[in-house]
This record gives structure tokens, C-alpha cells and sequence, in this order.
């Protein structure tokens, strides 16, 4: 659970009635206060560490009616609703921790020298920061797009997949690019790229692999 040892409320995603399949999943507000809630240990992960992810255990924990979030038996509903919504915040992420990356780039290789220039003198530096800040304007474009037809009601699945499986590769190449810039430098965490490096991987795995992503898309354009 992200931020599980910080919660104060959780959201419990529970079958209610088990024979029923998705439309027998509820959603339920918790206490993590509650007797029967238990908040485990931490899990180690390769990065955001900044935000934990926690094991939480439910022993014989009772839930009040009251606790139910909206119909029961539509939790699954509800969380296919959102899952658009979800994959366009972590596009936007995508964009945002690009431009960040390519930053702290272009401030080393302006300053960094080797042979007796900067590292932003080579052509091998140039072509690919522009090939970069291209790939990133196109992204941000979409996102943007994507932006407007949420808050007009009007953000399918596969166009916010299409917004999460572009974005969150490109950040993947970013990192990469961006780490290979800064050489061994770009290999020790205390470089804020190398922690950037490890956050990215997991861009392309939660709210719905890249994978699925494409699955998604497929299906849109297929009809199957």
C-alpha cells in the first residue's frame, strides 16, 4: 500500500459477495485505528523513496455499514472510472520529471569539459539534448490534449493508455540518455539523476503496464 504507514484512511477494495465477480467488489473507508488493522513493515524498492510502500494486515477487522463508499457491489465500477484519470496524472509526472532531468543535464554539459570543451560542444551532446527536448514538447502537446478533454468529460481509456505508454517510455529514455551524459557521475545517488533514473522504472509498470497499455489501444482500434 503506497503511504501505508502514514495513513491515516484507507481505501479497502473487498468482495462482498464473491460469487458475483466484479460486480460483487465494494469499496470500504477504513481506520487504520481500527482493532484488526496492523501496518507491516516497509518494503525495500529500487525507488521513490520518498513514499512508502507498506505491507498491511487485516486480522478479523470488523467494518461499520456506514464505511461504504458509494453502491456496493460498483467498487470495481468505480475504479475503472478513475483509471483514466490515474494514467494521465502519472503522464503528466512523466512530463514533469523529464524536464527536470533535462535540466540538470543541460546545467552539467555546460559546465562540465573534457578535451578541453564543454560536453554541450560535442555533437554527439547536441543531437541527442535536441532529439530529447523534441520528444518532450510532443509529449507535453498530448498531455495538454488530454488535460482539455478531461475537464470536458470527454477522456476515453485508450487515448489517456496511449498518454501513459508514450510519456512513460519517454521518460524511461530520458533517464537513460540523461544518465549517460553525466558519466560515472550520473552512476552515484547522490547525483539527483541517478535517483531520477530509479524512480522512472516504475513509470512503466504501475497504473497499468506498457504492456496493456498497448492492449488497450489495440482493442480500441480493432474492436476485439
Amino acid at each position: 500500500m503506497t503511504n501505508g504507514q502514514h495513513a491515516d484512511l484507507t481505501v479497502i477494495v473487498a468482495k462482498t459477495a464473491p460469487k458475483l465477480g466484479s460486480k460483487g467488489i465494494s469499496l470500504f473507508l477504513v481506520d487504520t485505528l481500527w482493532p484488526g488493522f496492523n501496518k507491516g513493515k516497509n518494503l525495500d524498492k529500487l525507488g521513490l523513496h520518498a513514499s512508502d510502500t507498506s505491507e498491511l494486515f487485516f486480522t478479523d477487522l470488523k467494518v461499520p455499514i456506514n464505511s461504504l463508499l458509494g453502491e456496493e457491489g460498483a467498487g470495481f465500477a468505480y475504479l475503472m472510472q478513475e483509471l483514466p484519470r490515474e494514467r494521465l496524472i502519472i503522464a503528466a509526472l512523466a512530463i514533469g520529471a523529464s524536464e527536470g532531468m533535462l535540466n540538470w543535464t543541460l546545467d552539467y554539459v555546460t559546465q562540465r569539459k573534457a578535451f578541453k570543451q564543454t560536453l554541450g560542444q560535442f555533437q554527439n551532446t547536441r543531437f541527442k539534448l535536441a532529439e530529447l527536448k523534441t520528444s518532450l514538447e510532443i509529449n507535453r502537446a498530448f498531455v495538454d490534449q488530454c488535460i482539455e478533454r478531461l475537464k470536458e468529460n470527454d477522456l476515453d481509456v485508450a487515448t489517456a493508455a496511449m498518454a501513459k505508454l508514450s510519456t512513460t517510455e519517454m521518460q524511461g529514455q530520458v533517464a537513460d540518455a540523461c544518465l549517460q551524459m553525466f558519466g560515472g557521475y550520473g552512476y552515484m545517488m547522490e547525483y539527483p539523476i541517478a535517483r531520477a533514473f530509479a524512480d522512472a522504472r516504475v513509470q512503466r509498470i504501475y497504473g497499468g503496464t506498457s504492456e496493456i497499455m498497448k492492449e488497450i489501444i489495440a482493442r480500441s482500434m480493432l474492436g476485439k
